[in-house]
């Protein structure tokens, strides 16, 4: 497989992904970002632990789509993450149009 060959490829499971993305958009109330991923779910709570500089977050969700192209099954029932990284959260509104 040439470079051109593997870069083509590459450009059309992006594709396919935000297609989807799209597709399942308006299944979720949230959006939540992790420094390694990007989710929509239903559900979710983050618990801040540890104390001082060794803080860190575990966050839960439910019901959720996962982004990521190289992932065989992107909806998942549950996902527990732990990041001592930011976590951003957006409450999606209640009709997305793209």
């Amino acid at each position: 497989m040439s470079s051109e060959d593997l870069e083509n490829y590459e450009t059309e499971i992006e594709l396919a992904l935000y297609q989807e993305y799209r597709a399942v958009l308006p299944m979720f109330q949230y959006a939540v970002e992790t420094e390694r991923r990007f989710y929509l779910t239903n559900e979710v709570n983050i618990t801040p632990l540890g104390e001082g500089d060794r803080s860190y977050f575990q966050v839960e969700l439910k019901d959720a789509w996962v982004w990521d192209m190289y992932r065989p099954v992107r909806f998942v029932d549950n996902v527990k993450v732990v990041t001592f990284r930011d976590v951003n959260i957006e409450k999606l509104p209640e009709h997305q149009e793209i």
